[in-house]
């Protein structure tokens, strides 16, 4: 299993989603994307959609300032 990172915080939806779903894809089973991201919309969708799409969400951790690490595991 890797871990792998990706920050979307200087990006806006729909693409924080794409940029995500374009990363998970890469991934082997068992991987993670530790995806950096802004509260408010990017940290609704990401994880939720992720979810829906068949992937795990393991962890939502707030770090500084709006900026949230989301992990998500193939």
């Amino acid at each position: 299993m890797a871990t792998f990172q990706l920050d979307v915080t200087n990006e806006h939806c729909p693409m924080t989603f794409v940029k995500t779903k374009i990363e998970l894809a890469k991934l082997k089973d068992g991987d993670v994307l530790e995806i950096l991201l802004l509260e408010g919309e990017p940290l609704e969708n990401v994880p939720r959609t992720s979810a829906e799409q068949g992937y795990k969400v393991l962890r939502v951790e707030p770090l500084e300032g709006k900026i949230h690490k989301v992990s998500i595991q193939k």
